[in-house]
């Protein structure tokens, strides 16, 4: 076994100062966090969802899970492309994420949707946060995927909002 530090053997070649790639990584890490968060409290509220709106609701959430998945590999692997760790287990991810679980048996489906509306308009903000560092670094790149994901995050609060009726 090598005994070349940990940093050097992940080290990736950037032009980005080393302390810039440090700062993108602190910024993306705690979204990718978030996003693995969100993306089973989207899927428990898919899988326990019920009522009159159940197929509409149901594949709804599961849409949206699947985007917010998405996320997560793609923040991670800026990450590593900028020679920086990321999430490495489940006790990370509950550490560094702000997205908090509902473990409760039934929740309504009306407010559900609103608590997935609230958890994605904060993801937005934390990721425009995020962006501000990622452009203060000079980073280009994670800027672009940000501006991205803030999009999207939108419409999945906008979706949720019309899904309940605004309330």
């Amino acid at each position: 076994m090598s005994q070349v530090p940990v940093a050097e053997r992940l080290a990736t070649p950037s032009d980005l100062a080393g302390d810039a790639r440090r700062s993108v990584a602190e910024a993306l890490n705690p979204l990718v966090a978030d996003a693995f968060a969100l993306y089973l409290k989207t899927k428990n509220f898919h899988w326990h969802v019920s009522g009159p709106h159940f197929r509409d609701y149901h594949l709804l959430l599961d849409e949206q899970a699947d985007q917010v998945l998405a996320v997560t590999d793609v923040l991670a692997e800026r990450s590593r492309k900028l020679g920086q760790p990321t999430i490495h287990s489940l006790g990370e991810v509950a550490r560094l994420r702000r997205i908090t679980d509902d473990d409760r048996a039934f929740v309504e489906p009306q407010e559900m949707l609103r608590i997935l509306m609230d958890d994605n308009r904060a993801l937005a903000e934390r990721m425009r946060r995020a962006h501000q560092a990622c452009e203060a670094a000079g980073d280009v790149a994670s800027t672009s995927l940000l501006e991205t994901f803030i999009d999207e995050a939108e419409r999945r609060v906008w979706f949720l909002y019309e899904a309940s009726e605004g309330r």
